[in-house]
């Protein structure tokens, strides 16, 4: 509804003026006589509540104390605890195999090395081994060709001696 229809359904209430002014001077006389009783209650507000800000400020000042020392250790003890117990036990399971695996990995590894290097000792020692067999057997073998080429050639001194002497 718009506020021109609104405006031309009211109704006018015609009050005598006489009324209104005997209404008017009626509330005048009683707020004169209300008027001590207001600012008296007024100053017993303020100092009943003044009053109460004094008792309720050191016992605000105590709860607080209180519950920073004592209920809230004992709530964060509490959270905590409900915390470990709501933590999901899967994630720290999964957590553990692969460190599992590296150390197991780092271990094979440091072993692996250590074979190698054992290894390569004893490859070293026996190829030293080896050579000193291989120089022992070539310096044999050299002995014995030596004996067989002098005895070769004291063969065939003899027989050219021998052919020498046949001829005229």
């Amino acid at each position: 509804m718009s506020l021109t229809l609104r405006r031309r359904r009211r109704v006018a209430i015609a009050v005598p003026t006489t009324w209104t002014g005997r209404v008017k001077a009626q509330a005048v006389k009683t707020g004169q006589r209300v008027s001590p009783m207001a600012d008296q209650a007024k100053l017993v507000a303020y100092k009943s509540v003044d009053d109460a800000r004094r008792w309720a400020a050191p016992r605000l000042e105590n709860a607080a104390h209180r519950v920073e020392v004592q209920l809230a250790p004992a709530v964060s003890s509490m959270l905590n605890d409900a915390a470990v117990r709501v933590h999901p036990g899967r994630s720290a399971k999964s957590r553990r195999w692969p460190m599992f695996i590296l150390v197991s990995g780092l271990a094979i590894g440091a072993a692996g090395v250590l074979f190698y290097r054992r290894n390569a000792q004893q490859w070293t020692e026996h190829m030293k081994d080896s050579a000193s067999d291989a120089s022992r057997w070539a310096h044999e073998k050299a002995d014995r060709v030596s004996e067989s080429a002098d005895s070769a050639a004291s063969s065939v001194s003899s027989r050219a001696d021998e052919a020498s002497r046949k001829m005229p």
